[in-house]
This record gives structure tokens, sequence and C-alpha cells, in this order.
């Protein structure tokens, strides 16, 4: 059988199928990560998207039960060179290939990932379809919206809040545990890998939808607010935006990925989107603050208009060594920070982990 990915300019590639059978369409983008497959599959802020990676072979230890970020596999559909077939791994318990087909995921594989991704870096993030049909599939992309109109975040936060506890998920009834700081997360796209973070080091973590309001968030008392990670355009959240407006100031406040730009937003800040974003584990940040550079995971297609933050009470507090792209904020009279990448890796490296550590002893401090 042969399969198809499409492209907005026109540009057809045939290859074969993995996974599920069927079309799919979404922003077609790519991850440079040589690791980390299966959490890239349960990422939240991949939805929407058709993740392409490019390293050549994907699936090699398998799939297992303890990797997953999230309950349900994100992206749209799924692009990779080859797709092994035989995983080696004590852990592994499925392929790749049949980890989408039990989930109903289409992808492709049999193609020239390498040369596609140098294609999108000069055309730009551009929506696409997988098909088996290629009549059928350029007709789905035709009738598609672009992945800029849509609001995706509402589609992937919780349903109802919950607590994080050493078993993972609770329920937001279970009491807290005696001397944990409460961390209110607000779940735009959350990565389970943050609450793990979190919770190890000595918080209880309590995770609202991210339509919750402020007055609700703050009946809970918390010692700290957490802006999650997610996906699509952070001007278009209005509503969150506001939500994190009336918390600012109130109790401290720390940004993750999309987090960052809402923290943006919030202050009166744009954020714009990149020609094709940064998606990969081996991104070198510098932190003004420290001179530190860390190598960093990331995946995000908007950035933080460094200019919008003047005379705003925000500064610029890490910046991106490769693009000169802001990667962390600070606004110090309301006692908030965010970054632009993932601290909590998963996958990636962990040079990025303190930054844990630090605002949970800002919130302990404010506690005492």
């Amino acid at each position: 059988m042969k399969r198809y990915l499409l492209l907005s300019d026109g540009t057809v590639y045939e290859g074969k199928p993995l996974g599920a059978g069927g079309a799919t369409v979404g922003e077609v983008v790519f991850n440079t990560g040589m690791t980390g497959y299966q959490e890239i599959l349960t990422d939240p802020s991949y939805a929407g998207q058709i993740v392409m990676l490019t390293y050549p072979l994907i699936g090699n230890y398998g799939i297992n039960d303890d990797d997953f970020e999230s309950e349900a596999i994100q992206p749209s559909g799924l692009i990779v060179r080859e797709a092994c077939d035989s995983p080696s791994n004590w852990r592994s318990s499925k392929t790749v290939d049949a980890l989408l087909k039990e989930r109903g995921k289409v992808g492709i594989q049999g193609l020239d990932t390498r040369a596609i991704t140098k294609h999108i870096r000069s055309l730009g993030v551009t929506m696409g379809v997988v098909a088996d049909d290629l009549e059928e599939g350029k007709a789905l992309l035709a009738s598609s919206a672009s992945y800029d109109d849509t609001d995706f975040v509402y589609g992937v936060t919780c349903k109802s809040g919950y607590k994080w506890g050493p078993e993972g998920r609770e329920s937001i009834a279970e009491p807290d545990e005696p001397g944990r700081l409460r961390l209110a997360v607000l779940d735009c796209g959350l990565k389970y890998n943050i609450l793990r973070r979190f919770y190890r080091a000595g918080c209880r973590p309590i995770v609202f939808p991210a339509t919750t309001g402020a007055e609700e968030i703050l009946s809970w008392k918390p010692d700290g607010v957490l802006l999650s990670p997610g996906p699509g355009d952070p001007e278009r959240l209005g509503p969150v935006v506001s939500t994190v407006s009336a918390l600012l100031g109130k109790t401290p406040m720390f940004g993750i990925c999309l987090g960052n730009q809402l923290l943006c937003q919030a202050v009166g800040g744009r954020t714009f989107k990149l020609k094709f974003g940064h998606r990969g584990a081996n991104h070198p940040v510098k932190d003004y603050r420290t001179g530190r550079v860390t190598i960093t995971s990331q995946n995000h297609g908007y950035a933080v208009d460094p200019d919008s933050l003047a005379g705003k009470g925000a500064e610029v507090t890490q910046v991106n060594l490769n693009d000169g792209t802001v990667e962390g904020i600070a606004v110090p009279e309301a006692r908030a920070q965010s970054i632009q990448y993932h601290p909590e890796a998963a996958p990636g490296p962990w040079d990025s982990r303190p930054y844990f550590g630090e605002f949970v002893a800002l919130m302990a401090a404010e506690r005492s």
C-alpha cells in the first residue's frame, strides 16, 4: 500500500502506511530529538500538528507503560523515515505502529524526513495531510482551517480539577499532605512530568482547567501558581490571559513555554509566530542573571516580542543563543517569572531542572 504526505504548497511525498488507515490534517512541524518519541506523541503541545521526527529510526526501544505525558496521543499524525517493527527494551510492550493503530492515529513512513525538514525550513511551517488516497487528501487539505485559526488549549485541558500525589493523579477532594506547598496549576496542555518534578520538590500540585477563573484558584489559597505549556496561538487565549492578569501579584507565579507567552500577554506584551519553531532537545539558552548556559528541551512555534515589554514592568532574563529569541522573562514586582523551554524535559537534558527548586524556594519564603 501507498500513503501520501501533501503540503499546502502543492508538494507531494509518497511513502508507506504507519498506524491506522484513513487521512489526517494538521500543521507539519519537525522535531530534531534523537529519543523521546513516546513523550512527544503524548505531549499536548502537539495538538493539531503532524509531527515529523528527523532521526532516521524511530521506535527501536518500543512503547512502555511509564513514559506517557498525558492520557492521549496528541499530534494529528506522525511522519518518520523508518518505524522499527522489532523493538528491544525490557520495558517495551508494543511498537509505535501498534500504539498508533490502537489509538486510531494516522502516520506515514518511508520518507526522507531530513529533506522534508530542509523544505519546511525554507517554506516555514505549513498545513499538510497524510492520506491513503491522493484525491481525498487534496480535498481535505483544501477544506481545512489554518492551525492559527483554532483554539487547541480548550480541547486538551483537563475537564475537571485534580490533585497530584505519590501515585499520580488523585481526586481534588483528597486532603493535603502536611508540610507540602500548595501549587495551583493552570492546565493549558500539561505534561505529567511537570507535576512529578514539582511533587518531588515538595509541592502538592492542584490542577485546574484552563477555563477556571482567578477567584476560584485563589480560593484554594495557593502558595504559588504555575502556568503550563500548551498548543496554539497565545493571542487567541484572551480569557486565559485575563485570568493570569487577575492572578498576577497575588502569589508567586511561574510559567513554562506557553506559560511564558501568557505572562507576556498579561503584562501587555505581544507574541509572534516563528518561521519553523523550536522543537528538539539541544537548544542552548543563556540566563542573563547568572551567565549560565543550559542545553534545553523545546517545543514551541511562537515567541515573545522583547520590544513589546518596554515600560511594562517586565524584563527579559534569558535568550536563545541560536537565534536570539526570548527564552525567559520576569516581572519582579509581581514575583513572577517564566521560561520558554521545558525544564521537566521528557524528553531532553536535565540542565534546567534547578529552576523547579528556585521557584519552590520562592514559594516557601512567601509562606514563611
